[in-house]
């Protein structure tokens, strides 16, 4: 049986055959092109899997041969391809045929979402923001946006949509990295600088710089949005203990670790605002006034009321420096990507 789609293109059942071998199964050529003297024919081969079965083409081309003018195969203009090859054959050839069907030149991204196509057109800049976040998490697609002129509510809205998937992420790999069980201080390092938002929303960027003196590298300089100044992060393993309990006198006291640590932030304070009271020797625009340091140091998770407690606590008294556990990172940055998504929600 065969019927004409409303595209022009012939609709054929297609009837899948076992091979002699038993180990695949096939269907009949289906013929691409075709002249009065050779033709171009598509084989489909499908390969059954455990859980899935996987499609897999071989490109044949065919001439006639002499009486008694049959086809016959030229095999050293054949072509065999995989089912990854067969799959990205297939995702090129729909995205060339979209932009086959505009006319103008220029830079085209091929989007389709779901099962349909979203019609742009006439909608409101918000609306088309939020169709598109799913599959703007592509860095190459992000990367293309920002060097194209958009309109500024609809390039508002992407941006700040991308950069709220960019920060969800992130939240995502941390919290892998705990769960993990992972303790390489370079890990976090690595992390805490490429996102300095996690300590609050008052800090966008880090500095590459350092060192404060000839001898003292700090491990992260922080500035402030608000006034330029710099704040110091320290980084502590995830392993490292944050706090010991006095059975005599029934209460809490920082642990050897977190007090080295915080010996160290206090000689980096005033290290710190020495040299660069106006301005780092080299970096002028890096100032010191005020500092403080925040020390991020072992695992919170499990804590009872009364250890929460005594941290905020042990924190209070003292001057410039505060203790905090991956832990309240983590939560610090899930409370920040809630509100904006939120926020998002309601506005897009």
């Amino acid at each position: 049986m065969r019927q004409d789609n409303a595209s022009g293109h012939d609709i054929e059942p297609i009837e899948r055959r076992k091979a002699s071998s038993g180990l695949v199964d096939y269907s009949s050529p289906i013929v691409l092109y075709e002249s009065s003297k050779s033709k171009i024919a598509l084989i489909p081969y499908f390969i059954q899997h455990s859980d899935h079965s996987e499609l897999k083409v071989k490109i044949q081309t065919l001439k006639k041969a002499d009486p008694p003018f049959s086809w016959v195969e030229c095999e050293e203009k054949s072509l065999s391809l995989n089912g990854q090859a067969t799959g990205r054959l297939l995702y090129e050839l729909n995205r060339l045929q979209a932009v086959s069907d505009e006319n103008e030149l220029g830079s085209y991204i091929v989007l389709r979402i779901g099962s349909g196509e979203i019609d742009l057109h006439g909608r409101d800049p918000e609306e088309v923001a939020k169709a598109l976040i799913g599959v703007l998490g592509e860095k190459t697609i992000a990367d293309h946006l920002s060097g194209v002129e958009l309109g500024p509510r609809l390039a508002q809205a992407l941006r700040y949509s991308v950069r709220l998937e960019e920060m969800k992420s992130a939240m995502i790999e941390l919290h892998s990295h705990l769960d993990a069980g992972e303790n390489e201080e370079s890990i976090y390092q690595r992390w805490c600088e490429n996102h300095p938002w996690s300590f609050g929303n008052q800090f966008v960027v880090t500095d590459e710089i350092r060192n404060i003196s000839i001898q003292d590298q700090v491990d992260m300089l922080i500035p402030r949005i608000n006034a330029g100044f710099r704040d110091i992060i320290e980084l502590k393993r995830p392993n490292m203990e944050v706090l010991k309990f006095d059975s005599g006198h029934h209460d809490y006291y920082f642990s050897h670790d977190a007090s080295m640590a915080i010996g160290q932030c206090h000689r980096y304070l005033d290290v710190f605002s020495e040299a660069a009271s106006k301005g780092l020797m080299g970096h002028e625009d890096i100032l010191a006034y005020h500092p403080t340091a925040t020390i991020v140091i072992g695992r919170s998770k499990g804590w009872d009321d009364q250890q929460k407690r005594a941290l905020h606590g042990l924190n209070s008294r003292l001057n410039d420096i505060r203790i905090i556990t991956y832990d309240y990172l983590l939560a610090q940055g899930d409370s920040l990507v809630d509100y904006l998504s939120s926020e998002t929600n309601g506005n897009i």
